[in-house]
């Protein structure tokens, strides 16, 4: 089985960080969703990795992940020249898949339950496809599921009228099938090739689609409230008494549980916490800090107002500033 990991997506939602970084390479808790991406599948025993990329991504990405040679993986860059869906996506990988199965993820999709179950359904059960899903509160936002006995019935785009509260998260499990599916579909209103519309046509066309549901954590992280919380709750998860990295030099500082502090990292006379990342070669100096993200060599000093539920882009310089500022910032 193979693995297949779509990062393509612009991130417009979070510019103006996004406009000269992937979206797939933004850390929560210090660490690239992609990179969590890859993890999840090296836990499934999968060696051979394709990244669905813009052909404008691949220096960016090329840098942080390489080959693949620190998670033991061969990967392979697939590109994906215009945003025409995750379907189109699937289409273009079909050359590097082959006959193989494999596993699919979104790249800016943080999902905690492990894939062993879809895996097993495709390779040992014989399904053409597994799907894991979650109940939401709001299902009109989600593609949503109806399953019956153990299968999927039939999937909806954002259905004025919902069918069930299960929505379709960014993990599934594929055999070759799909690949008919999706060259068969056409585009649906928004212009895209929708993986839900593929996965339709498997079940018309009676292949088996069977599911999991997850109560773990799942989230889109697009936005930068999501990108907050998904940070927050990874701290909660994983680093509930905080990390420091052992080369980080911390002076006089209050450090308030769950945070993290990366490689190379200065501070001094600050409060930092609680639910902050920071990440590698940051310098931060006579600042209060809490649910936020600083991202990689920031410089902070002698910040008079609490930075709060924001996120400092890679690089920035903040000094001597007193007016307050409140809400989400960039």
């Amino acid at each position: 089985m193979k693995g297949l990991i779509l990062c393509a997506g612009k991130g417009t939602r979070l510019h103006p960080i996004t406009l000269k970084h992937s979206k797939t390479l933004m850390p929560v808790a210090n660490i690239p969703m992609l990179q969590t991406c890859m993890e999840k599948l090296v836990e499934q025993g999968i060696a051979e990795i394709g990244i669905c990329i813009h052909p404008s991504q691949e220096a960016d990405i090329r840098e942080r992940i390489g080959n693949g040679e620190s998670l033991g993986v061969t990967v392979t860059y697939i590109y994906q020249n215009e945003a025409k869906g995750i379907s189109d996506a699937v289409k273009q990988a079909q050359p590097y898949i082959g006959e193989d199965a494999f596993l699919l993820l979104l790249g800016d999709n943080l999902i905690a339950e492990p894939l062993t179950e879809l895996k097993a359904d495709v390779e040992e059960r014989g399904s053409h496809g597994s799907l894991l899903l979650a109940e939401v509160e709001n299902p009109q936002d989600y593609g949503i599921a109806e399953v019956l006995d153990g299968r999927i019935a039939g999937l909806e785009e954002k259905p004025r009228n919902p069918k069930s509260n299960l929505a379709v998260l960014g993990a599934y499990a594929f055999n070759r099938s799909i690949f008919k599916a999706v060259r068969d579909i056409t585009p649906s209103a928004r212009g895209e090739y929708e993986i839900t519309d593929a996965i339709q046509w498997l079940v018309d066309h009676n292949f088996p689609v069977t599911y999991h549901i997850t109560e773990k954590l799942n989230m889109d992280v697009g936005t930068v409230d999501r990108w907050l919380e998904a940070n927050r709750r990874t701290l909660d998860q994983t680093h509930g008494g905080g990390t420091i990295h052992e080369t980080a030099i911390v002076n006089n500082c209050t450090i308030i549980a769950p945070v993290i502090i990366g490689q190379g990292c200065v501070l001094k006379d600050s409060v930092i916490g609680p639910y902050v990342s920071i990440g590698t070669d940051s310098h931060i100096e006579d600042c209060r800090i809490e649910n936020s993200i600083i991202l990689n060599e920031v410089h902070l000093k002698h910040i008079s107002y609490t930075l709060k539920d924001t996120v400092i882009g890679f690089g920035s310089v903040m000094a001597g500033i007193h007016p307050r500022v409140e809400g989400s910032g960039q």
